[in-house]
């Protein structure tokens, strides 16, 4: 691309498909987000193990989020070099021959398939698939979605057309083209990565043929053509070439400039993961950790947590209701007050724990049916500390996940943090003081989005390799461990993990009583 044209196109557009909303960036050629815009969509819950969204809203709140982030600062299209995605993992839509859906999106959280998992997990075959596809045996994957759908609604089965994820939605609606690129489709657990191709035997397990699923396409693939409809709301040319991109997580990694050995991306916002770089696709003996394409020179280890800030925003609902209402009363972030309540408590919560494993939890466990504890409880306890202990149960699981990458990739040596926590000098601390490594935090928090527009420079030819992204990360002042404060979280890391393993039995228990609870005729 010549000096002039690099002058006329200065700008990228990433769009960021999440689980609870759709955020749009615009970026400039030296890494600054100059604009962003969000739209929220709800999750629907019709029974205790569904987790489902519109696909409608979500297409709907891509368009006119980016419609809206180009309106915002008023460029022009010509000025736009490309759109990039990232997007949430392990969705899953039937959908027929005019990709009308047939189902709800069904998101990572929804559990239907648990018994799926269980029986994988104990006949052997799920080790030997996740091996191939590095994706864990859990009830988030497709591949147990698809197990469940087999037997449950064979008749769906027999009428769809295509199964796919939501960005797969997107892209299908704008293009017309049924597109998955290696990074999410090393989410499904159908895909081989050694192979770069769909697993037969996952395949065969999930009733479905590479027919039914979406053509395989590198995380750097353009596509281009949009309708002047499209065009028009987007506020784009009709040829602004779009970039397919990969999943949020590993773009988290890119987006925060973790690529060398020993650096760790921790990401928490509605969930959350811990993640490490490397050149060739590595699995767990364990089976506990991912493995996840960002190129086909680059893949990403690590492990996600279910429950992540949805668990402050349950402390808010549940727990502090009236503190979060005086809050707002004076104007303030309920959380920021919330955050100022538990840093009147000492680190370990004067001895209470809270297990925050509130929608199951997926690594390091990768139990559908685990549920959240206090423990610890006296009558010495107040409110404040039910809150402190919450925030750092959330901690507790990242350590959890952090302590099972280490054993595969050596300890870390800095922490780059990044999502909506990050914000947080509060919980940036906690994190340095519970992993007893320092932290760092990148100058934008948007990760996944700037990870996103790094691509989409790479796809367009606009840069060598993804090492450039050390010119656009620039980090803040580190975290530095409080050792007081890291020696009382070690001891209460041996109780908190020895809780969950004597209670992982009454954890299934109390699940089938739940469910055969909400089950029962009112």
């Amino acid at each position: 691309m010549t000096v002039d044209a690099v002058r006329d196109k200065p700008y990228i557009v990433a769009a960021d498909i999440g689980t609870t909303s759709t955020k749009t960036l615009v970026i400039d050629r030296d890494g600054r987000v100059l604009a962003s815009h969000s739209i929220e969509y709800p999750l629907f819950t019709p029974a205790a193990d569904r987790a489902e969204q519109d696909p409608e809203q979500i297409f709907n709140a891509v368009v006119q989020g980016i419609g809206a982030v180009v309106r915002k600062i008023s460029i022009t299209a010509d000025q736009v070099l490309c759109v990039s995605f990232s997007s949430a993992m392990h969705s899953l839509i039937a959908v027929d021959e005019q990709t009308k859906p047939l189902t709800a999106c069904i998101t990572w959280a929804d559990n239907r398939s648990a018994h799926y998992a269980e029986e994988l997990k104990r006949s052997g075959l799920g080790q030997q698939i996740y091996s191939r596809t590095g994706t864990p045996i859990h009830p988030m994957s497709p591949l147990l979605k698809l197990m469940w759908f087999r037997d449950n609604e064979p008749g769906l089965v027999k009428e769809t057309y295509k199964f796919i994820g939501i960005k797969e939605y997107v892209f299908a609606k704008l293009f017309g083209r049924y597109l998955i690129d290696h990074s999410l489709a090393s989410a499904t657990g159908l895909f081989n990565l050694e192979k770069l191709d769909w697993d037969a035997e996952a395949l065969g397990q999930a009733g479905v043929t590479p027919e039914q699923l979406s053509e395989l396409v590198p995380t750097t693939h353009r596509v281009e053509g949009l309708s002047a409809e499209f065009a028009t709301a987007m506020g784009l040319a009709e040829t602004t070439p779009f970039i397919i991109g990969a999943s949020d997580g590993v773009l988290a990694n890119l987006g925060v400039g973790a690529f060398e050995p020993g650096v760790v991306a921790v990401t928490i916002g509605t969930s959350g993961a811990v993640r490490s770089v490397v050149t060739k696709p590595q699995t767990d003996p364990e089976g506990k950790l991912f493995c996840y394409a960002l190129t086909e020179n680059f893949w990403v280890v690590g492990g996600p947590i279910n429950n992540g800030g949805i668990v402050f925003r349950w402390v808010r609902d549940q727990i502090a209701t009236a503190e979060a209402e005086a809050a707002r009363r004076q104007g303030i972030d309920p959380y920021d007050y919330l955050t100022e309540i538990a840093s009147q408590v000492a680190a370990g919560s004067d001895g209470l724990l809270f297990l925050p494993l509130l929608s199951g939890e997926r690594a390091p466990y990768w139990n559908a049916n685990a549920r959240g504890v206090y423990f610890g409880l006296s009558l010495s306890h107040q409110k404040k500390h039910m809150i402190r202990a919450a925030l750092e149960g959330v901690m507790f699981s990242i350590q959890a996940v952090s302590a099972s990458l280490e054993r595969i990739m050596g300890p870390a040596t800095v922490i780059r943090a990044s999502g909506g926590f990050a914000r947080s000098e509060f919980w940036r601390q906690m994190m340095t003081d519970m992993l007893g490594t320092s932290v760092t935090v990148p100058d934008s928090i948007e990760s996944s989005g700037i990870g996103a527009a790094l691509l989409g420079l790479l796809a367009m030819g606009e840069i060598e390799d993804l090492s450039h992204a050390h010119q656009w990360i620039q980090v803040g002042k580190a975290h530095e461990v409080n050792e007081n404060d890291y020696r009382i979280y070690q001891q209460l890391t041996s109780i908190y993990t020895s809780v969950y393993h004597q209670l992982k039995d009454q954890f299934d228990a109390i699940t089938a009583f739940q469910q055969q609870h909400l089950r029962s005729p009112q």
